[in-house]
């Protein structure tokens, strides 16, 4: 049976964050299958934050792919994390850099692969890509 007693944010009231992105804000759940490679995939169409020069809204999604270790990323207090970028004011670059460190920081995955696809602004549309394996971790599974 799965964990839940630890999860804070599935099935109580939520608290919303909309300007501070942070890893705190993610929770995890114990992996029942560590010793499967999997992928779990979590997307998000509606991203939104803020040009930090302007403050004009930014628009986008966020396509997370990782294959996890132990821990899983609870899907609920991901969708608050994204929600916590509503109102930060950031580069789509520095974001998803901060996104794709968050993640690891909270499960420690295998592999992890985040995109940010952004709506175009002056008919420039940008798309951003990280990816992260731990190589000495990687070579020894």
């Amino acid at each position: 049976m799965d964990q839940v007693d630890h999860l804070k944010s599935l099935g109580s009231t939520t608290k919303y964050h909309y300007d501070e992105p942070s890893v705190g804000i993610l929770e995890t759940f114990p992996n029942r299958y560590p010793n499967n490679p999997y992928l779990i995939y979590l997307n998000t169409s509606e991203f939104t934050s803020l040009c930090p020069k302007t403050g004009q809204p930014d628009f986008g999604r966020i396509e997370v792919k990782y294959a996890p270790r132990d821990l899983c990323i609870e899907s609920k207090s991901f969708k608050l994390y994204m929600f916590a970028y509503r109102n930060h004011k950031s580069f789509m670059e520095s974001m998803v850099n901060k996104i794709l460190e968050d993640l690891v920081a909270a499960c420690d995955p295998r592999y992890i692969e985040v995109i940010g696809h952004f709506n175009a602004r002056g008919g420039t549309d940008i798309k951003v890509k990280r990816t992260y394996r731990d190589e000495e971790k990687w070579e020894k599974e």
